[in-house]
This record gives C-alpha cells, structure tokens and sequence, in this order.
C-alpha cells in the first residue's frame, strides 16, 4: 500500500504529470525541462526527485548531462498501468500539447546555465 501512495502522491501535481508526458518521448536534462516547463530549476529538481521516489523515472549520466527518462523496470506493479492511462489523458491536455511543441525547440546545448 506504501507504495501505491507514492506513486499517487506523486502524479499529484500537474507539472510532474507534464514531465512524465515529455520524458515518454524522449529523456530530458533538468535544463531541458525547466525552459518548457518555466519553472525555476530547483523546482524542477524537487519535481524529479519526487517521481524518481515513486519509481516513475530514472536517471542516466552522459558526461556533463544527467538525462532522466521513464523507469524501465517498474518499481511496483502499479507504475506500468497508470503511466499508460496517465500518459493517454494527458494527451487531451492544451499545455501538453504546448509543451510538445517547446520540447521541439529546446536544445539544451543553447539553453542558459543561469535558469
């Protein structure tokens, strides 16, 4: 049950929802995340934090870069099934669909440290 909560607790805020939209298409830095989100970057940070906790993402170092991703191996049963339902509505979303059009645009190479 424990873990039931936190992955609820953790698909409680609209910008972790629209960052497992934008990590189910592709792995994002925090920089990449924070310039469509527009969001401060420790903000963004706590976000990833909280649904790396629930088993929702993972991370990966690529030499300077820390890309995260959806979690390959689920950390309970729960997380395959709601991602997929999750993912489905979000879809119907304005701003999902706004951040899909940003994350085209975003090059992390050209995003500034300062955010």
């Amino acid at each position: 049950m424990k873990n039931l909560v936190k992955v609820f607790k953790a698909l409680g805020d609209q910008n972790r929802i629209r960052i497992l939209k934008m990590l189910q298409e592709k792995p994002m830095s925090v920089n990449g995340l924070t310039s469509v989100l527009g969001i401060s970057q420790p903000c963004v940070s706590r976000h990833l934090h909280q649904l790396k906790n629930a088993g929702l993402v993972e991370d990966k170092r690529e030499a300077l870069w820390i890309n995260y991703r959806l979690s390959s191996a689920a950390a309970n049963e729960y997380v395959p099934v709601l991602l997929k339902h999750i993912t489905q509505w979000a879809n119907q979303d304005n701003m999902v669909n706004e951040d899909h059009k940003k994350m085209k645009k975003a090059d992390r190479r050209k995003i500034k440290k300062s955010q």
